[in-house]
């Protein structure tokens, strides 16, 4: 018997799926970085350069609650953040 290995048909499914992920893996990552980007500078900040340091007329400008469309956008920018990131890894796997 074949213990502790796989049928051939499956390894060899397998391997045509990851052969046709391969193919498409660089589009989805380009979309993903696009999107990315785009969440990023959506996002408006309330501090200035000197606000990230501690040093500022607002000290509470960094500590809000996100409500709406800005929440929305925090928490899209936070997914394809994560996707992006097991997309990367994905590609190196394969």
């Amino acid at each position: 018997m074949n213990r502790g290995l796989l049928p051939r048909r499956l390894v060899h499914a397998t391997v045509k799926a990851m052969e046709k992920v391969a193919v498409f893996l660089p589009y989805i990552e380009i979309t993903l970085s696009v999107l990315l980007i785009a969440g990023i500078l959506l996002q408006q900040t309330g501090a200035s350069v000197g606000g990230g340091f501690g040093s500022g007329d607002n000290f509470s400008s960094g500590f809000h609650t996100r409500r709406g469309f800005e929440r929305t956008l925090f928490i899209g920018t936070i997914i394809v953040g994560i996707l992006f990131a097991l997309t990367a890894f994905t590609a190196l796997i394969i």
